[in-house]
């Protein structure tokens, strides 16, 4: 890391796509739960229009363009996903070690609900690394790319916006961590990035830096 900034305070991290390799896995079961509504979506506009976005944002974006999904959607999509994830989530590589490694204080700010993020970090063996330090879009107002949520987890972590650092792999996350005054950097390791350019969608969003892979997490920061 350039010697002449220092570390910050706080590393907020969001947890899919950062974390856990889960967004194709989460934006399949939302193409597959939405064609049961009569609604199609292919795994490539998930990707393009619901990534780190919560799925309140989705019966959101249908209820605008006039396409009303059933009230118990977001049960059906939550069970589909954790179903999914029980039996083939997989952590992100390397990242077991950046957490290992880190001696800053460090928590998880993620769209998804508490319940998925906990089972994520919980199959995957991440979660000793977090413990109760968690934050959803349940516990404030406005999800993602609001600010909302990063300056929940400042606060409750007792960080200054200034002095933390998010890690995102979204759009949304992106904007909603410079919306906050937080440095970002955009993470483009995932699988969903595969054949798409990762590093010009989350520069053109604002972030700071972009790397792809968690070995290189201090390097040439």
């Amino acid at each position: 890391m350039d010697q002449s900034r220092p570390r910050p305070d706080l590393i907020i991290f969001d947890c899919d796509g950062v974390l856990v390799d889960s967004e194709l896995l989460s934006c399949q079961c939302l193409s597959d739960e939405l064609s049961l509504s009569g609604i199609s979506l292919t795994l490539a506009q998930a990707l393009e229009l619901f990534l780190g976005r919560s799925t309140s944002a989705v019966t959101q974006h249908y209820r605008e363009l006039g396409q009303m999904v059933p009230v118990d959607f977001p049960l059906r999509l939550k069970s589909r996903v954790l179903t999914a994830f029980e039996t083939a989530l997989r952590p992100v590589q390397d990242v077991d070690t950046v957490l290992s490694g880190l001696r800053v204080p460090h928590c998880v700010a993620s769209s998804s609900d508490l319940d998925r993020v906990a089972l994520s970090l919980r199959v995957t063996g991440l979660a000793p690394h977090f413990e109760a330090r968690i934050y959803t879009a349940q516990m404030v107002e406005r999800g993602k790319p609001a600010p909302d949520l990063f300056l929940h987890a400042a606060e409750k972590m007792g960080a200054e916006p200034a002095r933390t650092l998010v890690i995102e792999d979204s759009v949304s996350g992106v904007q909603a961590g410079k919306a906050a005054g937080m440095t970002v950097w955009g993470f483009v390791g995932g699988s969903h990035y595969r054949g798409r350019d990762g590093r010009a969608i989350l520069s053109a969003a604002g972030a700071d830096r972009v790397f792809a892979q968690m070995s290189d997490f201090w390097k040439e920061a």
